[in-house]
């Protein structure tokens, strides 16, 4: 199977478990894609992940959180840069999401970051995902 666009197929993912209470959600491994789940495992948007070899490209396990009441911790994941139209910000108009209680996802030359991150080097880059 061939995936044009892996960080919306990551997000997605996530999504239809999320959506299907799932405990966890395995996604093909790429190194944009560890980092994206890295920003969610450090937001506290996601439990944990593993990665696990299958002797081939890997996975990534990602066990999802849920709140008390059984609520998925998040709420809302959008991508925003498409292959068929990327989006690029710069260092002054990085956006905030949800006015700063959100996540954006920015590819920078300095590695993925959040927005804040970004802010605070001032650099911009490829806006990935919205995440709340």
């Amino acid at each position: 199977m061939s995936v044009v666009d892996p960080v919306a197929d990551l997000l997605t993912r996530i999504r239809n478990g999320q959506q299907a209470a799932h405990r966890h959600v395995d996604v093909p491994a790429s190194k944009l894609k560890r980092a994206v789940v890295q920003i969610l495992l450090d937001k506290g948007y996601v439990r944990r992940f593993i990665n696990i070899d299958d002797g081939k490209q890997g996975l990534i396990r990602v066990y999802l959180k849920y709140s008390k009441g059984g609520a998925p911790v998040i709420r809302s994941l959008k991508r925003v840069s498409t292959p068929g139209l990327r989006q690029y910000v710069g260092a002054d108009s990085l956006p905030r999401v949800r006015n700063g209680l959100g996540v954006a996802i920015i590819s920078t030359s300095r590695g993925v970051m959040t927005d804040k991150e970004a802010r605070l080097h001032h650099i911009g880059g490829e806006v990935l995902a919205y995440i709340y």
